[in-house]
Protein backbone atom coordinates (compact mmCIF):
# COMPACT_ATOMS: atom_id res chain seq x y z
CA UNK A 1 0.00 0.00 0.00
CA UNK A 2 2.58 2.05 -1.13
CA UNK A 3 0.11 5.16 -2.26
CA UNK A 4 -1.40 7.87 -0.29
CA UNK A 5 0.70 7.50 2.89
CA UNK A 6 -0.52 10.82 3.25
CA UNK A 7 -3.53 9.39 5.46
CA UNK A 8 -1.52 8.46 8.36
CA UNK A 9 -2.24 9.76 11.64
CA UNK A 10 -4.88 12.05 10.25
CA UNK A 11 -8.43 11.77 11.84
CA UNK A 12 -10.46 10.67 9.73
CA UNK A 13 -14.33 10.08 10.10
CA UNK A 14 -16.06 7.58 7.74
CA UNK A 15 -19.96 6.89 7.41
CA UNK A 16 -21.51 3.86 6.03
CA UNK A 17 -18.77 1.59 7.74
CA UNK A 18 -20.84 -1.02 8.07
CA UNK A 19 -21.44 -1.39 4.26
CA UNK A 20 -19.66 -2.68 1.65
CA UNK A 21 -17.18 0.03 0.12
CA UNK A 22 -17.45 1.56 3.94
CA UNK A 23 -15.70 -2.00 5.05
CA UNK A 24 -13.57 -1.86 2.35
CA UNK A 25 -12.25 1.94 3.18
CA UNK A 26 -12.15 1.63 6.57
CA UNK A 27 -9.83 -1.44 6.79
CA UNK A 28 -7.33 0.88 4.07
CA UNK A 29 -7.24 3.65 5.76
CA UNK A 30 -6.27 2.28 9.22
CA UNK A 31 -3.82 0.03 7.29
CA UNK A 32 -2.69 3.80 5.98
CA UNK A 33 -2.14 4.49 9.47
CA UNK A 34 -5.28 6.88 9.75
CA UNK A 35 -7.16 7.06 13.43
CA UNK A 36 -10.77 6.15 12.18
CA UNK A 37 -13.98 6.88 13.51
CA UNK A 38 -16.82 4.82 12.17
CA UNK A 39 -20.37 5.83 12.21
CA UNK A 40 -23.18 2.94 10.22
CA UNK A 41 -25.99 1.49 11.94
CA UNK A 42 -25.09 -2.04 13.48
CA UNK A 43 -23.94 -4.45 10.52
CA UNK A 44 -26.86 -6.70 9.45
CA UNK A 45 -26.16 -10.59 8.30
CA UNK A 46 -26.12 -9.47 4.90
CA UNK A 47 -23.15 -6.82 6.08
CA UNK A 48 -20.59 -10.03 7.27
CA UNK A 49 -17.35 -8.06 5.91
CA UNK A 50 -17.10 -5.35 9.08
CA UNK A 51 -17.22 -8.52 11.74
CA UNK A 52 -15.03 -10.42 9.15
CA UNK A 53 -12.43 -7.84 9.09
CA UNK A 54 -13.06 -6.97 13.18
CA UNK A 55 -13.67 -3.47 12.07
CA UNK A 56 -15.01 -3.43 15.62
CA UNK A 57 -12.05 -3.29 17.39
CA UNK A 58 -10.04 -2.02 14.66
CA UNK A 59 -11.42 1.24 14.35
CA UNK A 60 -13.45 3.72 16.72
CA UNK A 61 -16.76 2.89 15.84
CA UNK A 62 -20.10 4.40 16.52
CA UNK A 63 -23.46 2.93 15.91
CA UNK A 64 -26.36 5.65 14.79
CA UNK A 65 -28.60 6.58 11.86
CA UNK A 66 -27.63 9.64 10.18
CA UNK A 67 -31.03 10.57 10.16
CA UNK A 68 -30.57 11.42 14.17
CA UNK A 69 -28.85 15.06 13.73
CA UNK A 70 -28.08 15.19 17.23
CA UNK A 71 -25.97 12.12 17.31
CA UNK A 72 -24.39 12.69 14.36
CA UNK A 73 -23.33 15.88 15.68
CA UNK A 74 -22.34 14.05 18.66
CA UNK A 75 -19.93 12.14 17.30
CA UNK A 76 -18.77 14.92 14.54
CA UNK A 77 -18.08 17.06 17.75
CA UNK A 78 -16.17 14.85 19.54
CA UNK A 79 -13.85 13.07 17.33
CA UNK A 80 -12.99 16.66 15.12
CA UNK A 81 -12.22 14.76 11.31
CA UNK A 82 -9.37 16.30 9.22
CA UNK A 83 -11.91 14.85 6.52
CA UNK A 84 -14.95 13.27 6.39
CA UNK A 85 -15.61 10.26 3.59
CA UNK A 86 -19.60 9.98 3.22
CA UNK A 87 -20.85 6.86 2.33
CA UNK A 88 -23.82 6.27 4.07
CA UNK A 89 -26.94 5.07 2.21
CA UNK A 90 -29.68 2.90 1.44
CA UNK A 91 -27.77 1.83 -1.52
CA UNK A 92 -30.44 -0.88 -3.26
CA UNK A 93 -33.02 0.54 -6.17
CA UNK A 94 -34.86 -2.82 -5.25
CA UNK A 95 -35.24 -1.47 -1.62
CA UNK A 96 -36.29 1.87 -2.88
CA UNK A 97 -39.55 0.47 -4.03
CA UNK A 98 -39.99 -1.44 -0.89
CA UNK A 99 -39.36 1.06 1.34
CA UNK A 100 -39.55 4.73 -0.41
CA UNK A 101 -39.58 6.75 2.77
CA UNK A 102 -36.85 5.53 4.23
CA UNK A 103 -34.50 5.44 0.73
CA UNK A 104 -35.32 9.19 0.77
CA UNK A 105 -35.02 9.99 4.53
CA UNK A 106 -31.29 8.36 4.49
CA UNK A 107 -30.26 9.12 1.06
CA UNK A 108 -30.97 13.11 1.38
CA UNK A 109 -32.19 14.24 4.71
CA UNK A 110 -29.17 11.95 6.58
CA UNK A 111 -26.71 13.90 3.69
CA UNK A 112 -28.07 16.74 4.84
CA UNK A 113 -27.08 16.11 7.94
CA UNK A 114 -23.83 15.69 7.11
CA UNK A 115 -23.39 18.78 5.26
CA UNK A 116 -24.63 20.62 7.55
CA UNK A 117 -22.61 19.61 10.46
CA UNK A 118 -19.55 19.57 8.29
CA UNK A 119 -20.16 23.57 7.34
CA UNK A 120 -21.16 24.02 11.66
CA UNK A 121 -17.76 22.41 12.43
CA UNK A 122 -15.55 23.45 10.04
CA UNK A 123 -14.40 20.55 9.18
CA UNK A 124 -11.25 21.19 6.64
CA UNK A 125 -12.32 18.05 3.63
CA UNK A 126 -15.53 16.20 2.69
CA UNK A 127 -15.92 13.23 -0.45
CA UNK A 128 -19.75 13.11 -0.20
CA UNK A 129 -20.33 9.81 -1.97
CA UNK A 130 -23.44 9.75 -4.24
CA UNK A 131 -23.97 7.49 -7.21
CA UNK A 132 -23.31 6.87 -11.13
CA UNK A 133 -27.55 6.51 -10.86
CA UNK A 134 -27.95 9.96 -10.07
CA UNK A 135 -28.13 11.28 -13.71
CA UNK A 136 -31.08 11.67 -15.71
CA UNK A 137 -31.19 8.35 -17.65
CA UNK A 138 -33.31 7.90 -21.17
CA UNK A 139 -31.70 4.74 -22.14
CA UNK A 140 -29.64 6.07 -25.26
CA UNK A 141 -26.12 4.36 -24.37
CA UNK A 142 -25.15 7.70 -23.35
CA UNK A 143 -21.73 7.99 -21.20
CA UNK A 144 -22.11 10.71 -18.42
CA UNK A 145 -20.19 13.07 -17.55
CA UNK A 146 -20.29 14.99 -14.63
CA UNK A 147 -22.62 18.15 -15.99
CA UNK A 148 -24.83 16.72 -17.13
CA UNK A 149 -28.66 16.46 -16.06
CA UNK A 150 -29.51 14.54 -12.75
CA UNK A 151 -32.29 12.71 -11.95
CA UNK A 152 -34.48 9.46 -11.84
CA UNK A 153 -36.92 7.42 -12.84
CA UNK A 154 -37.01 5.32 -9.60
CA UNK A 155 -36.98 6.03 -5.94
CA UNK A 156 -33.40 5.00 -4.95
CA UNK A 157 -31.85 6.99 -8.28
CA UNK A 158 -33.93 9.94 -7.65
CA UNK A 159 -32.88 9.90 -3.91
CA UNK A 160 -29.13 9.91 -5.23
CA UNK A 161 -29.81 12.87 -7.71
CA UNK A 162 -31.53 15.03 -5.13
CA UNK A 163 -28.84 14.40 -2.69
CA UNK A 164 -26.49 15.71 -5.44
CA UNK A 165 -28.61 18.72 -5.78
CA UNK A 166 -28.96 19.63 -1.91
CA UNK A 167 -25.09 19.00 -1.92
CA UNK A 168 -24.74 21.38 -4.88
CA UNK A 169 -26.85 23.78 -2.99
CA UNK A 170 -24.92 23.30 0.02
CA UNK A 171 -21.63 23.86 -2.35
CA UNK A 172 -22.96 27.32 -3.97
CA UNK A 173 -24.21 28.91 -0.84
CA UNK A 174 -21.57 28.28 1.81
CA UNK A 175 -18.46 26.53 0.52
CA UNK A 176 -17.71 27.91 -2.90
CA UNK A 177 -15.26 30.56 -1.63
CA UNK A 178 -14.65 28.87 1.93
CA UNK A 179 -11.90 27.43 3.58
CA UNK A 180 -13.76 24.12 3.56
CA UNK A 181 -13.21 21.69 0.32
CA UNK A 182 -15.92 19.43 -0.30
CA UNK A 183 -16.36 17.36 -3.51
CA UNK A 184 -18.96 14.42 -5.00
CA UNK A 185 -18.05 11.68 -5.90
CA UNK A 186 -20.09 8.89 -8.50
CA UNK A 187 -18.67 5.18 -9.35
CA UNK A 188 -19.65 2.59 -11.19
CA UNK A 189 -21.19 -0.88 -10.25
CA UNK A 190 -18.62 -1.95 -7.61
CA UNK A 191 -18.31 -5.60 -6.85
CA UNK A 192 -15.69 -7.23 -5.13
CA UNK A 193 -15.21 -9.69 -2.23
CA UNK A 194 -16.88 -9.03 0.95
CA UNK A 195 -20.56 -8.13 -0.47
CA UNK A 196 -23.41 -10.19 1.07
CA UNK A 197 -26.14 -8.07 0.16
CA UNK A 198 -29.02 -9.36 -1.54
CA UNK A 199 -30.05 -8.66 -4.76
CA UNK A 200 -27.13 -7.76 -6.46
CA UNK A 201 -25.32 -9.23 -8.82
CA UNK A 202 -21.90 -10.67 -7.18
CA UNK A 203 -23.66 -11.83 -3.75
CA UNK A 204 -26.88 -13.47 -5.69
CA UNK A 205 -24.71 -15.47 -7.91
CA UNK A 206 -22.18 -16.95 -4.96
CA UNK A 207 -25.27 -17.68 -3.20
CA UNK A 208 -26.31 -19.55 -6.12
CA UNK A 209 -23.41 -21.13 -6.78
CA UNK A 210 -22.54 -22.38 -3.04
CA UNK A 211 -26.35 -23.66 -2.53
CA UNK A 212 -26.09 -25.31 -5.81
CA UNK A 213 -29.14 -23.58 -7.33
CA UNK A 214 -29.51 -22.51 -10.78
CA UNK A 215 -28.75 -18.86 -11.76
CA UNK A 216 -31.55 -16.72 -11.70
CA UNK A 217 -31.23 -13.28 -13.56
CA UNK A 218 -33.62 -10.10 -13.31
CA UNK A 219 -32.28 -8.07 -16.16
CA UNK A 220 -29.31 -10.14 -18.16
CA UNK A 221 -29.32 -7.32 -20.65
CA UNK A 222 -28.82 -4.56 -18.65
CA UNK A 223 -25.50 -3.16 -19.15
CA UNK A 224 -23.32 -1.90 -16.35
CA UNK A 225 -19.79 -0.16 -16.08
CA UNK A 226 -18.65 -3.19 -13.54
CA UNK A 227 -15.44 -2.35 -11.26
CA UNK A 228 -13.59 -3.75 -8.25
CA UNK A 229 -13.77 -1.59 -5.20
CA UNK A 230 -10.67 -0.95 -4.92
CA UNK A 231 -10.91 1.62 -7.81
CA UNK A 232 -13.19 4.08 -6.70
CA UNK A 233 -12.10 4.09 -3.31
CA UNK A 234 -8.48 5.14 -4.67
CA UNK A 235 -10.50 7.79 -6.55
CA UNK A 236 -12.28 8.95 -3.11
CA UNK A 237 -8.51 8.80 -1.40
CA UNK A 238 -7.08 10.38 -4.41
CA UNK A 239 -9.74 13.13 -4.07
CA UNK A 240 -9.96 13.42 -0.37
CA UNK A 241 -5.92 14.85 -0.30
CA UNK A 242 -6.71 17.36 -3.01
CA UNK A 243 -9.33 18.63 -1.15
CA UNK A 244 -7.45 18.50 2.45
CA UNK A 245 -4.36 19.85 0.41
CA UNK A 246 -6.36 22.55 -1.14
CA UNK A 247 -4.84 21.47 -4.76
CA UNK A 248 -7.77 21.62 -6.75
CA UNK A 249 -8.60 25.25 -8.51
CA UNK A 250 -11.08 27.51 -7.36
CA UNK A 251 -14.06 27.55 -9.71
CA UNK A 252 -13.58 23.50 -10.65
CA UNK A 253 -16.97 22.06 -10.89
CA UNK A 254 -17.23 20.35 -7.50
CA UNK A 255 -18.51 16.36 -8.87
CA UNK A 256 -16.36 13.39 -9.79
CA UNK A 257 -16.90 10.59 -11.33
CA UNK A 258 -14.41 7.44 -11.08
CA UNK A 259 -15.35 4.50 -12.93
CA UNK A 260 -14.23 1.92 -14.86
CA UNK A 261 -12.62 2.26 -18.56
CA UNK A 262 -15.45 1.81 -21.15
CA UNK A 263 -14.51 -1.92 -22.20
CA UNK A 264 -15.46 -3.00 -18.50
CA UNK A 265 -19.04 -1.97 -19.21
CA UNK A 266 -20.58 -5.43 -19.91
CA UNK A 267 -24.40 -7.16 -19.50
CA UNK A 268 -25.37 -8.93 -16.73
CA UNK A 269 -25.14 -11.81 -18.75
CA UNK A 270 -21.74 -11.35 -20.07
CA UNK A 271 -20.47 -10.67 -16.56
CA UNK A 272 -22.82 -13.92 -14.95
CA UNK A 273 -20.84 -16.04 -18.04
CA UNK A 274 -17.29 -14.52 -17.24
CA UNK A 275 -17.43 -15.10 -13.52
CA UNK A 276 -18.83 -18.92 -13.85
CA UNK A 277 -16.28 -19.35 -16.04
CA UNK A 278 -13.49 -18.14 -13.65
CA UNK A 279 -15.19 -19.96 -10.79
CA UNK A 280 -14.78 -23.22 -12.76
CA UNK A 281 -18.59 -24.15 -12.75
CA UNK A 282 -21.43 -24.81 -14.85
CA UNK A 283 -25.28 -23.67 -13.98
CA UNK A 284 -28.15 -23.43 -15.34
CA UNK A 285 -29.05 -19.84 -16.26
CA UNK A 286 -32.54 -18.76 -15.80
CA UNK A 287 -34.48 -15.20 -16.87
CA UNK A 288 -36.87 -13.96 -14.52
CA UNK A 289 -40.28 -12.54 -15.30
CA UNK A 290 -39.99 -9.15 -16.43
CA UNK A 291 -41.60 -6.00 -14.35
CA UNK A 292 -40.61 -6.95 -10.80
CA UNK A 293 -39.68 -2.73 -10.90
CA UNK A 294 -37.94 -0.64 -13.48
CA UNK A 295 -34.02 -0.67 -14.29
CA UNK A 296 -32.27 1.21 -16.43
CA UNK A 297 -30.95 -0.19 -19.51
CA UNK A 298 -27.64 1.16 -19.88
CA UNK A 299 -24.69 3.10 -17.89
CA UNK A 300 -21.31 4.78 -18.77
CA UNK A 301 -19.92 7.18 -16.98
CA UNK A 302 -16.93 9.58 -18.61
CA UNK A 303 -13.35 9.29 -16.44
CA UNK A 304 -11.84 12.06 -18.34
CA UNK A 305 -11.76 14.66 -15.79
CA UNK A 306 -10.59 12.70 -12.87
CA UNK A 307 -8.07 11.22 -15.54
CA UNK A 308 -6.73 14.90 -16.13
CA UNK A 309 -7.26 17.17 -13.20
CA UNK A 310 -6.66 14.54 -10.16
CA UNK A 311 -4.30 12.24 -12.52
CA UNK A 312 -6.26 9.16 -11.58
CA UNK A 313 -7.22 6.12 -13.00
CA UNK A 314 -8.72 2.60 -12.65
CA UNK A 315 -6.31 -0.11 -12.47
CA UNK A 316 -8.30 -3.53 -12.45
CA UNK A 317 -9.59 -4.48 -16.06
CA UNK A 318 -13.20 -6.26 -16.34
CA UNK A 319 -11.07 -9.89 -16.48
CA UNK A 320 -8.63 -9.03 -13.33
CA UNK A 321 -11.75 -7.65 -11.21
CA UNK A 322 -13.92 -10.96 -11.57
CA UNK A 323 -10.98 -12.98 -10.47
CA UNK A 324 -9.76 -11.53 -7.23
CA UNK A 325 -13.96 -11.40 -6.51
CA UNK A 326 -13.93 -15.52 -7.29
CA UNK A 327 -10.44 -15.62 -5.47
CA UNK A 328 -11.92 -14.15 -2.34
CA UNK A 329 -15.29 -15.71 -2.35
CA UNK A 330 -14.32 -18.83 -2.94
CA UNK A 331 -11.21 -18.92 -0.55
CA UNK A 332 -12.48 -16.39 2.34
CA UNK A 333 -13.11 -19.60 4.72
CA UNK A 334 -12.90 -17.34 7.83
CA UNK A 335 -11.86 -14.09 9.27
CA UNK A 336 -8.21 -14.14 9.44
CA UNK A 337 -8.12 -15.25 5.30
CA UNK A 338 -10.74 -12.77 4.73
CA UNK A 339 -8.37 -10.23 5.83
CA UNK A 340 -5.33 -11.75 4.35
CA UNK A 341 -6.74 -12.05 1.10
CA UNK A 342 -8.32 -8.31 1.05
CA UNK A 343 -4.57 -7.13 2.20
CA UNK A 344 -2.91 -8.99 -0.58
CA UNK A 345 -5.13 -7.31 -3.01
CA UNK A 346 -4.37 -3.72 -1.37
CA UNK A 347 -0.28 -4.01 -1.90
CA UNK A 348 -0.44 -5.65 -5.20
CA UNK A 349 -2.20 -2.51 -7.08
CA UNK A 350 -2.07 0.04 -4.78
Amino acid sequence: MKFYKEYKNLKVLITGTSGFKGAWLSFWLKKLGAKVTGLSLKPKNDERLFKLLNLDKLINQKYLNIKDYKRTEHVIRNSKPDIIFHLAAQSLVSEGYKNPIDTIETNIIGSANILELTKKYNIPALVYVTSDKCYFNENKNKVFKETDRLGGFDNYSASKASAELIFHSYFNSYFQNSKINIASARSGNVIGGGDFKKNRIIPDLVLSIKNNKKINLRNPKATRPWQHVMDPLSGYLNLGLKLLNKKIPQGTYPSWNFGPKLNNTKNVMNLTKEFLKIWGIKRNIQIMKKGLFHEAKYLKINISKARKQLNWKPKLNFRKTLELTVDWYKNSTNSKIANKIIQEQLEEFY
